[in-house]
């Protein structure tokens, strides 16, 4: 029986896209060997910002990335609040299963400045009852070290959890853990990539997501 709910953040609940996409295009201007395209962009976001950084630029040495990692999050601090908006019924979601009593966290491999901001920023942050970033574990998603973490601050089993995400990242973090995989195919990397991961759901509204923990999907929208 399904008692705790699991969310990725960037694509998933809080649509941060487009922010990222132009961090990405603002801080590694000239910095790559080819010019960076959105279209390269686009299916590698949900790894951490070192990794990227790392696989965009070829660059290897530390002190290099951390300069590029501030550059991006300089940029993505100013623009934040302009460029990010929750997605369509996350709210109302979100809400139901908090008043029904399910336990709520974030797994994301976003630093916990920003995570903060956005759950704020989206109206989400009181359904929330913990958050694992990037800076919490040693391993980041597709290990399950975080849903781990989630779990055990949570006090709930694998067997009770979802994992909803937006990536490969987050299905195969979900597999590695042992918790039921939701897939979004609201993900800009769209619905026949998810599909090639095997998730054990895939989601076309945050709606179809109370049926899947056993709540009536009949909501009030309004």
């Amino acid at each position: 029986m399904i008692q705790t709910v699991l969310f990725d953040l960037d694509g998933t609940i809080v649509d941060t896209n487009e922010l990222i996409v132009q961090s990405f295009l603002h801080s590694l201007d000239g910095e790559t060997p080819e010019p960076l395209s959105r279209e390269l962009i686009i299916p590698n976001m949900g790894r951490p910002l070192v990794e990227q950084m790392t696989f965009f630029t070829g660059q290897t040495e530390a002190e290099a990335i951390e300069a590029l990692i501030k550059k991006y999050r300089t940029f993505n601090l100013s623009k934040h609040d302009e460029l990010v908006k929750e997605f369509p019924n996350v709210r109302i979601v979100m809400e139901k299963l908090h008043a029904a009593g399910y336990k709520i966290g974030i797994v994301t491999s976003k630093i916990r400045q920003t995570t903060l901001m956005g759950l704020k920023l989206c109206g989400l942050d009181t359904f929330i009852s913990t958050i694992v970033t990037v800076e919490d574990v040693k391993e980041a998603k597709p290990h399950p070290e975080g849903i781990f973490a989630a779990l055990k601050e949570l006090g709930s089993t694998p067997d009770q959890a979802i994992m909803v995400g937006d990536s490969h990242y987050d299905i195969e973090a979900a597999k590695n853990a042992g918790v039921t995989a939701v897939g979004v195919t609201w993900s800009w990397k769209g619905r026949s990539y998810l599909e090639e991961y095997s998730p054990d759901y895939l989601i076309d509204d945050m709606f179809d997501l109370l049926p899947i923990v056993g709540l009536t999907s009949d909501v009030d929208a309004g």
